[in-house]
C-alpha cells in the first residue's frame, strides 16, 4: 500500500519565524554540512528579514515551510546566490533546511517541487543548487529533482568542497506536460500557501 504523500505548507517567513528556524535548526545533525553546530538568534533575524526583501523585489524567496498540522518544520525556496567572492555568482540558488525530527517523511521534494513550480512563474530560467559534497542526503533531492552535477567550489575558510547541480526549468515544464512528473498542487490557505507533495524525499 502506497502511503499518502505530506502536505507541506510555504509561507513567507515572519518575524516570529526566526525563533522557530534558530529552535529547531539549533541541532548538530542538521548543522552537520553547514560549517558549524549552531548559529545565534541574531542570524536567523537577519536571515528571515532578507527573505522578505526577496519576496517584496523579486517575488521569490526562502519560504517557511509548515506541516499539515501548521508546524514550522524548517525551510524551502530560492535566492540570489549570497557570497560574491565564490560560487555561482549571480546565480539563483534553490535550497532546503529540515528539523531533524522531521526527516525521512517526504517534506523536502513535495517543498522542492513547490519552489521550482514559483521560481519558474516569477520568470527564472535556471537554477543551481550548492550542495556539501559529503551531504548524501541532500544530493539525493537534487537527482529526484532532475539535477545535474555540474561545477565543484572548494569553499573559503572550512576547505571542503560543494558539489553545484543545475536545472533548466523548461525541463521541468517539458516532464510535466509528458507526464513523466506529477504537479504539485498549490493552493492559497489564508496568507499561507498549501503544496501538495508528490514525491517522497
Amino acid at each position: 500500500m502506497t502511503e499518502r504523500p505530506p502536505v507541506v505548507r510555504l509561507r513567507v517567513p515572519t518575524e516570529e519565524d526566526a525563533l522557530a528556524w534558530h529552535r529547531i535548526f539549533d541541532d548538530p545533525e542538521v548543522m552537520e554540512f553547514h560549517g558549524v553546530t549552531s548559529t545565534e538568534l541574531s542570524a536567523y533575524d537577519e536571515l528571515t528579514a532578507r527573505q522578505r526583501r526577496h519576496d517584496a523585489e523579486r517575488g521569490i524567496c526562502l519560504w517557511t515551510m509548515l506541516d499539515e498540522s501548521g508546524e514550522v518544520i524548517g525551510f524551502t525556496g530560492a535566492q540570489p546566490w549570497p557570497h560574491p567572492s565564490f560560487g555561482p555568482v549571480g546565480e539563483i540558488e534553490i535550497g532546503w533546511r529540515l528539523g531533524r525530527a522531521h526527516w525521512g517523511k517526504g517534506y523536502v521534494t513535495a517543498a522542492a517541487l513547490a519552489t521550482l513550480e514559483r521560481v519558474r512563474a516569477a520568470g527564472v530560467t535556471e537554477v543551481v543548487a550548492m550542495v556539501n559534497s559529503l551531504n548524501a542526503r541532500s544530493i539525493a533531492v537534487t537527482r529526484r529533482l532532475g539535477m545535474e552535477q555540474a561545477e565543484s567550489y572548494t569553499v573559503p575558510g572550512s576547505g571542503t568542497t560543494a558539489y553545484c547541480f543545475r536545472l533548466k526549468l523548461e525541463q521541468v515544464e517539458d516532464a510535466a506536460r509528458a507526464g513523466e512528473v506529477e504537479p504539485v498542487q498549490v493552493r492559497p490557505v489564508g496568507n499561507v500557501d498549501a503544496a501538495t507533495a508528490v514525491s517522497a524525499a
